[in-house]
């Protein structure tokens, strides 16, 4: 295999045994498949292009123009022209992907699983990541620097994910950096002919110590890969790690560009917090309602299901109005009773969306909130959240008969139609099991009445929070097989059953009703969390069902025999689960994860009830995500802040010198002749960063003379300042009195002038922001660690042999 195949194909090994690190964040791992198809495929066309040869930006366009295509085979097939040719739609359609893919790694916890966002920014980023390696490592022959992107997806996965074996992740990572650097290194040397180990020292020496010298380029390959590997296991340990969700805190939420919502999931922590084995209080009301054992205060509605999970659509926001408007749907032929309500969030529960009974027509609420009008929620913006904030709610409690959900006319067609969306992929049998509970209905409330009953009656189910949520298109048909699970699996399922039978159904998430207190006030606590599905009707709205068992509270309109007299009675569960909650007075000193997530640590035993309070800040986890946005920042700039200071450092020194001279007697400034060389280096680095490669065994006159060619500088004021840089080092190098020289440093400004004028603009911002002499700095750290070794290699025999001459001298003695 030649150097350039075997470069090719470390730099896709290195990637790729990287890219394991990422298998603990998102479950199954069948998208690491993918990506190593594509990686190989992306390297064997950069092989292919190196071979013909295309030149080096080319060679990296076609591989990313192939891996364009293999994306849109793969993602944007349906959207694109002949199935792979990216045209408007399949663009539109990968943009969708990166955006639900952002909105779902904020929804689950790790392992996450692989939806189809998730999967495309998974498989985009090691490729990615692969073709940056490749480019660094192999077109332009530089694999040393090829470590800062592997270092960044190493310290992305090993700061994301909590506990596991990243050890092995680790030594994953830097087996296929060293293999990297030494493969190139054995490129580089090759280069110059056969490696030669010299003669053997002695007749009896070993063999290992005759091919010594031959060996010296592989040790300092290791050496340099040391370096690296040490500040890869040394960043992940200074990177904060992320609590929750893959990017941010399950219960967290804001809005977006443009005054739109992009909700986060709630359910993420919504398991842990029913397996809680303490439940502490996140909020305290008092209410007028008749029967506050069926007013469930809700948080967040999610309308999107892609067959996976349940998501909140991106909506539009708006300032709080004064009064909510009339719900969407009800008639004022339909019962309501206006109730007013007090609510207390604790100062540990810091969520974005406000806890509301539905409907509510007015909430008098201090601090920065926004309406969203689809959902009749209240999101929190800049950083507004619900800890300490004590509000009041005018709502109402609608009391539809059967009768008028039996006789509801069908709903607007454009709500039916968004409301009614299934994923093509969901399994048959969800339909087919829809349709077989509800045969012998004659209308959409019969079917939801029978699809509540199935639930909780006559289908035997069983309520197990110990039950994995589950994910991917075969959750709910697992769900239906087991008959096992939670309110999120019963909401879940239930309501994407009505979608099939086309009743408009989404899903609720929020709080029942709670505990009542001696006081008359209701204690909500984590355990209280709960999800639901809402199906629509004309006329009454959006209607809440209770198809978890022993959850929560079936509604009364639910209860009772239909217009047609099917269905049964259904119990009232208890409000609370099998086990009691019990509210304590404060969060016990080891509170969990889970309860800080849905923020429970810090609950009074008494909440007080009055005027409105504004809320606090971000959390630790926007700090958190600051911080490594600006470590990230700083990793970027610091090929440029190293080579601005040493320019300064070279050309200050430099305009010092400019009156030094070199006379005949000799130097009479004896720092004059550091500096000449200073401005040749400075010189040569500058033109190295504008795309003119240095070369060691040029002389200056050749060197000076190839830069001007390069840089097409032939006749122009900078050619002359490039010869007299060139000439004034001669002196220094080659003449018994150098002649005097001054002004080099503006000599070499005006050079870097002339290359700057000359450049695009790529490559204005190449030798700015990523200077290519900047790998210097590596050299020079390598350097320093073989002298240090070299040092200690030589001090450890002189210890031994002291050692042993002490030991010999006491035994003398």
């Amino acid at each position: 295999m030649s150097g350039r195949g075997r470069l090719t194909v470390c730099a896709a090994l290195a990637s790729l045994l990287t890219a394991l690190s990422l298998l603990p964040l998102a479950s199954p791992s069948g998208w690491y498949v993918q990506a190593l198809l594509v990686v190989v495929v992306q390297a064997a066309v950069g092989a292919a292009a190196r071979r013909v040869p295309l030149a080096r930006p080319l060679t990296v366009a076609a591989q990313a123009l192939v891996t364009l295509l293999l994306f849109t085979f793969a993602f944007a097939r349906g959207q694109a022209l002949l199935g792979v040719v990216p045209g408007p739609q399949a663009v539109a359609r990968l943009g969708q992907l990166v955006s639900d893919g952002a909105q779902d790694v904020s929804q689950y916890a790790i392992p996450a699983p692989v939806t189809p966002g998730i999967r495309l920014m998974l498989v985009g980023g090691v490729v990615l990541v692969a073709l940056i390696v490749d480019a660094l490592a192999v077109t332009y022959r530089s694999a040393a620097p090829a470590g800062l992107p592997l270092l960044a997806l190493y310290s992305v996965a090993s700061g994301l994910a909590q506990g596991g074996a990243r050890w092995l992740w680790f030594l994953l990572a830097a087996a296929g950096y060293l293999a990297l650097l030494l493969a190139e290194g054995r490129d580089r040397l090759s280069r110059w002919g056969r490696v030669f180990g010299g003669p053997r020292r002695a007749s009896g020496a070993p063999a290992a110590d005759a091919w010594e010298p031959a060996l010296a380029p592989a040790r300092t390959g290791r050496r340099i890969g040391a370096m690296a590997l040490g500040i890869a296991l040394i960043a992940p340990v200074v990177l904060p790690a992320m609590g929750g969700g893959l990017l941010g805190p399950g219960g967290a939420g804001a809005l977006g560009h443009g005054d739109t919502i992009s909700a986060v999931n709630p359910l993420v922590s919504l398991q842990d917090s029913l397996n809680q084995p303490s439940d502490a209080e996140v909020l305290r009301y008092r209410t007028t309602a008749p029967d506050a054992g069926d007013m469930y205060l809700r948080i967040l509605t999610l309308d999107q299901f892609d067959g996976t999970t349940w998501k909140a659509s991106e909506r539009r926001v708006t300032d709080v109005p004064d009064t909510l408007p009339t719900p969407q749907g009800l008639s004022s032929a339909v019962h309501t009773t206006p109730v007013s309500t007090s609510i207390a969030a604790a100062p540990g529960y810091a969520q974005n969306y406000l806890p509301l009974p539905y409907p509510a027509t007015r909430v008098r609420v201090n601090g920065e909130w926004r309406y969203e009008p689809e959902g009749r929620t209240l999101v929190g913006d800049q950083g507004q959240t619900t800890s300490g904030v004590q509000y009041q709610v005018a709502s109402l409690e609608v009391d539809p008969t059967a009768q008028q959900l039996a006789d509801a006319p069908p709903p607007p067609a454009s709500l039916e139609r968004e409301y009614t969306q299934v994923p093509s992929d969901l399994p048959a049998v969800v339909k087919q099991t829809a349709r077989q509970v509800t045969r012998g209905a004659t209308n959409a409330y019969e079917r939801a009445v029978k699809l509540q009953d199935w639930f909780t009656v006559t289908g035997g189910f069983i309520y197990d929070t110990r039950v994995a949520e589950g994910s991917g298109p075969d959750a709910i048909a697992r769900f239906l097989r087991d008959k096992k699970g939670f309110c999120v699996h019963f909401a879940f399922a239930m309501a994407a059953m009505a979608r099939t039978l086309g009743i408009p159904a989404r899903v609720d998430v929020g709080f029942v009703p709670g505990t009542l207190q001696s006081d008359n006030t209701w204690s909500v606590g984590l355990k209280d969390a709960h999800a639901w599905p809402e199906l629509y009707f004309q006329g009454v709205g959006w209607t809440r069902f209770e198809p978890t068992p022993s959850r929560g509270s079936a509604p009364d309109y639910t209860r009772g025999p239909t217009p047609s007299g099917s269905g049964g009675d259904v119990p009232a569960p208890h409000l609370g689960d099998t086990s009691a909650p019990t509210v304590t007075a404060s969060a016990p000193a080891g509170c969990g994860h889970a309860q800080r997530r849905l923020g429970g640590c810090d609950s009074g035993s008494q909440l007080p009830l009055g005027p409105p309070s504004g809320g606090d800040g971000p959390g630790a986890g926007t700090l958190a995500v600051l911080v490594l946005a600006g470590l990230a920042l700083l990793l970027g700039l610091l090929p440029m802040t190293w080579r601005t200071r040493v320019r300064g450092q070279r050309l200050g020194g430099t305009r010092a010198a400019g009156t030094a001279t070199l006379g005949a007697e000799g130097p009479r400034d004896d720092t004059a002749a550091p500096r000449t060389l200073a401005a040749w280096r400075e010189l040569v680095d500058t033109a190295w960063d504008y795309g003119v490669p240095p070369d060691d065994s040029e002389t200056p006159r050749r060197a000076a003379a190839r830069l001007i060619a390069s840089a097409r500088l032939t006749g122009t004021g900078a050619a002359g300042a490039v010869e007299r840089v060139a000439g004034a080092v001669e002196q220094v190098l080659y003449a018994p009195r150098p002649l005097p020289a001054s002004g080099l440093a503006d000599d070499v400004r005006l050079v870097r002038r002339a290359l700057y004028d000359a450049a695009d603009r790529r490559a204005r911002l190449r030798a700015r922001f990523a200077p290519r002499s900047a790998v210097r700095l590596l050299w020079r750290m390598t350097e320093r660690w073989n002298a240090v070794t070299a040092r200690w290699r030589a001090a450890l025999p002189r210890a031994v042999d002291a050692l042993r001459r002490g030991k010999t001298g006491d035994r003398t003695a």
